[in-house]
């Protein structure tokens, strides 16, 4: 009699374990939030993302969390090898670190021909090449109205990436060049002459002595016109 009750309970067990559904594993759900997290911070990156997410230290023994938050610790950005933290918000104090490795894939600028300190760069000075953005020096330039116009800080072999930091945009106005001051408002335009007290970039600061003696700033603008902003 005994036997005949504890076979059907047995089987009842059975068969309501086989129609759970099954429950990931803690590491498993962090990992996801993760995935879900690098989906979300690579939508906007140029070119083509990609990611790996790594696996959780089995070591650690992770107090019950009702809900968790992930994030980028300061100063890091989705992008090559990273670590990304995911920290308990209800339920415990814990915050992990989990490694990822995101890539993207994309085309970036390289010159086209040997290019000389001081060139200013034109069509036809660049091309495109694809690769992994993530593996190439930070500061490559993707966009061809970056390049264009601005001015080579040192030589550039035929072949090599173009980066930001070796351009600078051109000299808008030179130190003692006689310089067309111009202030513009509402209902009213003023112009006068005056002298640059040094040389200055487009869209950079610069004070311009005036024939009266005066020393006033303004924004260098290109064709040696200096805005004087009120």
């Amino acid at each position: 009699m005994i036997r005949r009750l504890l076979i059907p309970s047995f089987i009842a067990l059975c068969s309501a374990a086989l129609a759970a559904p099954p429950v990931a594993p803690a590491s498993d759900q962090l990992r996801l939030a993760v995935g879900d997290f690098l989906q979300q911070q690579t939508a906007g990156l140029p070119g083509q993302a990609s990611f790996e997410v790594g696996q959780i230290d089995a070591r650690l023994a992770l107090e019950s969390c009702a809900a968790h938050e992930v994030f980028l610790p300061t100063g890091s950005r989705a992008w090559g090898r990273v670590q990304v933290g995911v920290r308990c918000i209800a339920g415990a104090g814990w915050t992990i670190y989990v490694p990822a490795r995101v890539k993207v894939s994309g085309d970036y600028l390289v010159a086209a021909r040997a290019l000389g300190r001081g060139q200013i760069i034109a069509d036809g000075d660049f091309g495109f090449m694809r690769g992994e953005l993530t593996e190439l020096p930070p500061n490559m330039v993707s966009d061809p109205q970056q390049v264009i116009g601005q001015t080579v800080n040192a030589a550039i072999g035929a072949g090599q990436p173009l980066r930001a930091d070796w351009l600078r945009a051109p000299v808008a106005v030179q130190q003692g060049q006689q310089v067309k001051l111009f202030a513009r408002g509402n209902g009213f335009a003023i112009s006068h002459d005056g002298r640059a007290l040094a040389s200055a970039q487009q869209g950079q600061m610069v004070q311009v002595r005036t024939g009266r003696g005066q020393v006033v700033s303004g924004v260098a603008r290109p064709g040696g016109q200096v805005e004087v902003v009120y």
